[in-house]
């Protein structure tokens, strides 16, 4: 990607659209363009091709538009499948008519099969069943991934596919509802300390286990298989290590400062039990995570607390 090249970054602000945004911008980027949802209704078809015949843009990054926890997947899997599976169509195929340089979408390791071997390697897509709880999330972005494959296949277009581990950050949603597992209990602890409650109420068991990517290395990732030239058209970015959801909350909890208890509500569902990404190809290509997870969960409260005082 040149200095002066335009950039689209197809979303509306959020955890991984602000990042992007911030980095391209810090890397020299100059024609970053973000548009409200006010400005340009990505589910809108006739408004997102007049923006690309209009802009012409030259590459663009295409997030998840709408993810959450488990019991967002739950509660909403009609809008989790319909909203993406629009978004996504109307991004690619208009980047394609306008001839794009090269496309990046991101996707998300629930793609892979709930029994699939661990560490998940890229051919293990589409191997086996996906786990019921995030399944209409999950086939959307299976669709968008074979979306990207069939245009390279037919057109000849550059689009690829990345499947990150789960992501967090100091601008994600810190819903109780809706946000990931991360950030939810990051906000759980933070009001229970508030509220000087003795304990915090999780869900699950917490022995399953989850592999964490600090947003900016997410990001920094993303622009590398940007600007380089690889024969591949999906590519795993993880951090190489997992950790059960107990252990997750522990640090989460020493790092907020609350010092109740904890007790899990196995009445809930726990998803997959483990999920840990093989990111040997991107390694071999010269790219590595830089954030550990103390240093990533100390950024990410610190903006937590940033953005709610």
């Amino acid at each position: 990607m040149e200095k002066n090249e335009k950039i689209y970054i197809a979303g509306y602000g959020g955890l991984v659209v602000s990042a992007l945004n911030r980095a391209l911008k810090n890397l020299g980027y100059a024609n970053v363009i973000i548009k409200t949802k006010e400005e340009l209704s990505l589910m809108d078809a006739e408004a997102v091709a007049d923006f690309f015949h209009k802009e012409k843009p030259d590459y663009v990054f295409l997030p998840s538009y709408k993810s959450g926890s488990i019991q967002a997947n739950i509660k909403y899997p009609a809008e989790f499948i319909y909203d993406n599976l629009v978004v996504q169509n109307n991004v690619i195929h208009n980047a394609y008519l306008s001839k794009v340089k090269k496309l990046l979408f991101i996707s998300a390791s629930c793609v892979y099969p709930k029994n699939a071997l661990q560490p998940m390697k890229e051919e293990y897509l589409m191997t086996g069943e996906i786990e019921a709880t995030s399944q209409a999330y999950a086939i959307s972005k299976i669709a968008g991934i074979k979306m990207c494959q069939a245009y390279n296949k037919q057109y000849g277009t550059k689009f690829i596919s990345t499947i990150p581990a789960t992501i967090y950050g100091p601008n994600d949603y810190f819903d109780l509802e809706n946000s990931h597992v991360l950030s939810a209990i990051m906000r759980k602890f933070h009001e229970a300390k508030m509220n000087k409650f003795n304990e915090v109420i999780l869900w699950g068991s917490g022995n399953l286990k989850r592999e964490f990517l600090y947003v900016d290395d997410l990001v920094e990732a993303c622009v590398f298989i940007m600007n380089n030239d690889f024969d591949v058209d999906l590519i795993n970015i993880g951090s190489g290590e997992d950790f059960t959801i107990k252990e997750l909350a522990e640090k989460v909890k020493k790092i907020v400062g609350f010092e109740g208890e904890i007790k899990w509500d196995v009445s809930k569902p726990d998803g997959v039990m483990k999920k840990l990404l093989d990111s040997s190809r991107l390694e071999t290509l010269g790219w590595k995570r830089k954030v550990e997870l103390k240093e990533g969960l100390q950024k990410t409260y610190k903006g937590f607390i940033e953005k709610n005082i």
